[in-house]
């Protein structure tokens, strides 16, 4: 039986080629691909400075350090996306909030961030970051969380994990008109991959050397940096805890191929989004929204199931899916609900907006180069096992 991934990268001969040089060259680590790999999400994002590292969350965590984020101070996050972006305050000994998600957009609702921070204020329990994560590749209302920041003090790092190649307002999502840092990931399943890999972009040139330097150990060779005197030209010093974050020559020469194909892959994503609203209506469910000021990257095309209007529970439609080799996902379990935030004190009915989006979503299929057959397909399964 073959079978449709929810997700699934193109490896094209140019990416292989690129691979291969470096293989061949002096360079498997540290040499120039990883500054070309950077080069290339700061012309995509048009932020000004990038700092490529082996995975998003890591990307996640050397922001949250570069902010200062430490022992006693809250970062508060949306329940619907991966634990990475609420784990990152963790691993800095940091407080992790919530705030429930749109019922619409499935991100972070400003009004609810509004309404919290109210609260929060007069608890004298104001976050230091606010995590606003961009779900299925569809841009949060930055502007409004943004204005927030400004009235209540807090830093925003964009958790673009799904992000890039998006826009919001007609600009790319990463240039950081609204946030200090923006991080993208580059695994498999994303827009474009690197394999594994993360990146953390700024207009900010001081967060910037902060996360290279909590990428590389805390290390530095810039003696403008270095408290004490240089023993010689080879001498370094580290001066942060840092960590071995760094990206592989190999990773990023992947990364800086795919970089060339961004914007045709986000266009396909949106014509096969579009194929699958036509080919979807009248079923009883939901298809993705699309605010007006944005440009989704579509990493997601996640459908909610009427289930009132069903005989057949989410499961069975999901395994019934699943048994036909059409392999959907599910995005995401609120990160509330999982055992070690339980431990700290979060329960279910803290945050009903993504509990519900949670008992009723399905992310199907959708990839560059998933063909419009295998989209029929697709769509034949769904309406049978709705039908069961």
């Amino acid at each position: 039986m073959t079978t449709i991934p929810y997700g699934r990268q193109e490896v094209t001969q140019a990416d292989i080629d690129a691979v291969v040089a470096v293989l061949k060259s002096n360079y498997l680590s540290q040499g120039p691909m990883v500054p070309e790999f950077e080069a290339a999400v700061c012309a995509a994002s048009t932020a000004k400075y990038a700092v490529a590292v082996n995975s998003a969350t890591s990307a996640l965590h050397i922001a949250c350090l570069a902010l200062g984020l430490g022992d006693g101070d809250w970062l508060w996050t949306s329940p619907n996306t991966f634990v990475a972006s609420a784990n990152c305050a963790r691993y800095c000994g940091a407080n992790v909030d919530f705030v429930d998600i749109d019922p619409v957009t499935y991100n972070l609702s400003a009004d609810k961030l509004a309404e919290k921070l109210v609260i929060a204020k007069a608890q004298n329990r104001l976050p230091k970051i606010v995590v606003p994560v961009h779900f299925a590749g569809q841009s949060c209302d930055m502007q409004r969380i943004h204005e927030l920041s400004q009235e209540y003090g807090f830093h925003i790092i964009e958790d673009a994990a799904h992000g890039i190649g998006g826009r919001y307002q007609r600009d790319p999502i990463g240039c950081g008109k609204y946030s200090d840092i923006t991080t993208f990931s580059f695994h498999p399943v994303k827009i474009v991959t690197s394999a594994e890999g993360g990146m953390a972009v700024t207009n900010d040139p001081a967060l910037a050397d902060r996360m290279r330097r909590f990428r590389t150990h805390g290390i530095t060779g810039d003696a403008t940096q270095m408290p004490l005197a240089q023993d010689g030209p080879w001498h370094y010093q580290q001066i942060d805890l840092g960590y071995n974050y760094r990206m592989t020559e190999l990773q990023a020469a992947l990364g800086a191929s795919q970089m060339a194909r961004l914007d045709d892959y986000v266009a396909r994503r949106h014509q096969l989004a579009e194929r699958y609203d036509e080919l979807l209506g009248g079923l009883p469910l939901t298809i993705p929204w699309r605010h007006p000021d944005t440009y989704s990257a579509f990493h997601l095309y996640v459908i909610r199931l009427h289930l009132t209007d069903l005989s057949v529970s989410r499961r069975e439609v999901y395994e019934t899916l699943r048994a036909r080799g059409v392999l959907v996902n599910i995005h995401y379990i609120p990160v509330h609900t999982q055992p070690y935030y339980q431990d700290l004190g979060f329960g279910l009915g803290q945050f009903p907006n993504a509990e519900t989006y949670y008992g009723e979503a399905i992310s199907i299929p959708l990839f560059p180069t998933l063909t419009e057959s295998q989209q029929d397909e697709v769509v034949v399964a769904l309406r049978r096992a709705m039908q069961r």
